[in-house]
């Protein structure tokens, strides 16, 4: 007599769905603009497709209050069987995320309705990028890292050639694409190589085996760490890596490369915190002389080559590049406070980035092309707020004391000083220097030339206008009370830093 066999029960993992919140409002909000989109005229007299995003993101927010204390008490949450890992450092960057993403689409609507491209596609699109950084900022597993960089990456690409009468739109999105194909290739094989060497791609059980195991041949795992550096260095647009940076830059829409260097940054930092400072931590002493000389080398690169540039698309992409130098120095130090000012940094970023593609959107005016440092002469008659709004912005990155790029750099730069690396700082603050230069033939241009005849009046949308005035207000105000940011930023890294466990002795083996 045979008997039915009975068949196993699957063990599913209880998935918390109050702490991926944030996520799913992103998601739920992009798939539904979507749909609304679709059945309504693509052509409308109010901007509901830049309100309704705006809307989503500041409801992320709202969810992301309540995991922000729960975080705070209790200490980070597991949720999806450890894969992502929910603490201060998740929920500060997801805030920082939807803030890019709401001053990305406040300068979106203007732009889309001056260039004829209005509909709701682009809003999707930056909706599903930011759920892809979310999951970045809270990945716990090198395979949901990896699936949140290509849901971040595949978004931004379609942005990037969203200018379908603009033939330098569509270079860089075939630039940035190919490109990033390769990156992501690299960093897919360097999570196979670490899973060889540590037998899981959980990070929380890669940092736990690394603590008290020492590997006689960790070579795998050495090429593990250089590959998922390429990949990860890629989306930071950290030198050797940053060659698609200034032409992807210059060719993509203005408000996208808003979102580009703040949201898209923010992203692949939190995956280069999490990976090396926490799962990683026991091998410092091998990873951090790369991302030294990956420090060196982009900060460098960027101030540099920004000197030589005339066209200010590519100068603020070079100036991108060299603020990515920064942050960098703060990962290098692998400490608490090398942290927790890597993260200051990439939120006072995120205003004056945005705040600065906001006035370029508005000068280069209907064709996207008048970027030249010469269209910024006698700006300053010509719009003197909008003027005014660009030297808050540019002083800011050029640390100019009592504005919020003033302390990010000097927290960095002290975070290195901490971890001993003397001439790495040194370098951060000569490239500050040669930075500042940079930024002062844009100032000279705005105040000290004159306008050219004829030279057309700069109307700027309202969704601009909230958009500049929040981040001239965030920039000041962090530069003279950045008390509440540095208590949140300090707040965020605790759960990451205090139960780190003790390296191993003598962690590179033979």
């Amino acid at each position: 007599m045979l008997l039915a066999a009975v068949p196993p029960k699957l063990a599913t993992p209880s998935v918390e769905f109050s702490a991926l919140l944030p996520v799913l409002v992103m998601l739920g909000g992009a798939v539904l603009l979507l749909i609304i989109g679709s059945l309504l005229p693509r052509r409308t007299k109010w901007s509901w497709h830049a309100g309704f995003t705006i809307a989503t993101a500041l409801v992320a927010i709202g969810a992301s209050i309540p995991l922000w204390f729960r975080a705070r008490d209790d200490g980070p949450l597991q949720v999806v069987a450890d894969a992502v890992r929910v603490d201060g450092i998740t929920v500060f960057l997801s805030v920082v995320i939807a803030i890019g993403v709401i001053l990305t689409a406040l300068l979106t609507d203007g732009y889309l309705r001056r260039e004829n491209l209005e509909g709701p596609e682009p809003y999707v699109l930056l909706l599903l990028s930011a759920a892809g950084g979310m999951i970045m900022t809270g990945a716990n597993d090198l395979l949901v890292l990896f699936l949140g960089l290509e849901i971040l990456s595949i978004a931004v690409y379609v942005l990037a050639g969203i200018h379908v009468r603009r033939a330098r739109s569509g270079e860089a999105a075939l630039k940035y694409f190919v490109l990033g194909a390769f990156s992501s290739a690299f960093l897919l094989y360097g999570i196979a190589l670490v899973y060889g060497a540590t037998g899981s791609t959980n990070l929380t059980e890669i940092r736990s085996f690394l603590a008290v195991n020492l590997l006689t041949n960790d070579i795998m795992l050495l090429a593990g760490f250089a590959l998922l550096l390429v990949g990860l260095g890629f989306k930071v647009a950290a030198a050797p890596f940053h060659a698609w940076a200034p032409d992807v830059y210059e060719g993509s829409p203005s408000p996208t490369v808003a979102y580009m260097a703040s949201g898209v940054k923010v992203a692949g930092f939190a995956g280069l915190i999490r990976v090396f400072v926490f799962g990683f931590s026991s091998y410092r002493a091998d990873w951090q002389p790369i991302i030294y000389v990956m420090a060196v080398l982009t900060l460098l690169v960027g101030s540099i080559l920004a000197v030589s540039q005339t066209n200010v698309k590519r100068m603020l992409a070079y100036s991108s590049i060299s603020h990515a130098g920064f942050i960098l120095v703060g990962v290098q130090a692998a400490s608490e406070v090398g942290v927790e000012a890597a993260i200051f940094y990439l939120a006072t970023y995120t205003f004056t980035v945005a705040g600065s593609f906001g006035v370029v959107t508005i000068v280069g005016r209907k064709g996207d092309n008048a970027h030249d440092i010469s269209d910024y002469k006698g700006l300053a008659q010509r719009s003197p707020l909008l003027a005014f709004a660009l030297l808050v912005f540019l002083l800011a990155q050029a640390g100019v004391p009592f504005t919020s790029g003033f302390l990010a750099k000097f927290y960095v730069i002290g975070a290195a000083v901490e971890a001993r690396s003397y001439w790495l700082a040194l370098v951060a603050m000569l490239a500050s220097v040669i930075s500042a230069y940079v930024y002062l033939r844009i100032v000279l241009a705005m105040y000290s030339d004159e306008a050219e005849a004829g030279a057309p009046k700069l109307p700027v949308p309202f969704g601009a206008k909230v958009a500049l005035v929040a981040a001239v207000t965030a920039t000041i105000g962090f530069g003279i009370i950045p008390g509440p940011l540095t208590h949140a930023a300090r707040t965020a890294v605790q759960p990451i830093t205090s139960n780190a466990p003790e390296a191993a002795p003598a962690a590179s083996g033979n």
